[in-house]
C-alpha cells in the first residue's frame, strides 16, 4: 500500500475488502473484534457478501495498571498471559484470577447487548475471518482466535487487519492459516 497511514476505518475496510474479495471466499464468517474492528468488518462483510458476528476478548490489566496489558480473554475462559514472569508474579495469581472472572463478566454482558444472546451459530467447518482495526500487543486478538478455533471448529482461519508492528505478525503467524496486513509500518 503505497499510503503510510488510512484516513479513517472506512478506508482501512475497503483496502481489506478488496484484497480479500480477490480470495473469492464462498462459506465463510466475518468475526470482528469490537469496537473499532466493527467498523472495518462491516464493510469486508458487505463487500463479501458473508455474514458478521463478533468475538469480545478483553485486555486483563495489571492490577496496579490496568493499562498494562498482561493477558486477554476470551467468553469461553481462553486465558493468554504475557511470559513475563516478573510482571505475573508481581500482578499475583489471586489479583489476575479476578481480574478474569470480572473481564468475562463484562464480555458476556456485551454479547448479550450486542449480539442478543452467548450463544454462536454451527459455524463448523468454515472460513472465519477475524477482522480487527488494528493490532497492538497482539494479546486480545491471540485469545480471540484461540476461541474461536476451540468453539468454532472452523476450516481455515484468516486474521485480517489493516495495520499492525511486524513483531505482532510474527508472534500471530503460527495460530491461523493466513495474515492479511496490508500495513506494517516500521517503526511501527
Amino acid at each position: 500500500m503505497k499510503n503510510k497511514i488510512y484516513k479513517d476505518r472506512f478506508e482501512a475496510g475497503q483496502v481489506l475488502a478488496r484484497i480479500l474479495k480477490e480470495k473469492d471466499i464462498a462459506d465463510g464468517v466475518i468475526m470482528a473484534i469490537p469496537r473499532g474492528g466493527v467498523v472495518v468488518a462491516a464493510l469486508v462483510s458487505e463487500a463479501l457478501k458473508l455474514p458478521l458476528d463478533i468475538i469480545i476478548p478483553r485486555k486483563i490489566g495489571a492490577p496496579r495498571n490496568p493499562e498494562l496489558a498482561i493477558g486477554a480473554v476470551t467468553q469461553d475462559g481462553t486465558v493468554i498471559l504475557t511470559e513475563n514472569e516478573y510482571l505475573l508474579q508481581m500482578a499475583g495469581k489471586e489479583a489476575i484470577n479476578k481480574i478474569i472472572e470480572k473481564e468475562i463478566h463484562e464480555i458476556k454482558r456485551r454479547m448479550i447487548m450486542y449480539r442478543g444472546n452467548t450463544d454462536y451459530p454451527d459455524y463448523t467447518g468454515k472460513i472465519i475471518i477475524i477482522v480487527d482495526d488494528g493490532i497492538a500487543t497482539g494479546f486480545t486478538t491471540r485469545a480471540a482466535i484461540m476461541s474461536i478455533k476451540k468453539v468454532m471448529n472452523p476450516e481455515r482461519t484468516i486474521l485480517a487487519v489493516p495495520v499492525a508492528p511486524a513483531g505482532a505478525i510474527q508472534s500471530l503467524d503460527e495460530y491461523v492459516d493466513e495474515i492479511i496486513c496490508p500495513l506494517v509500518p516500521e517503526p511501527f
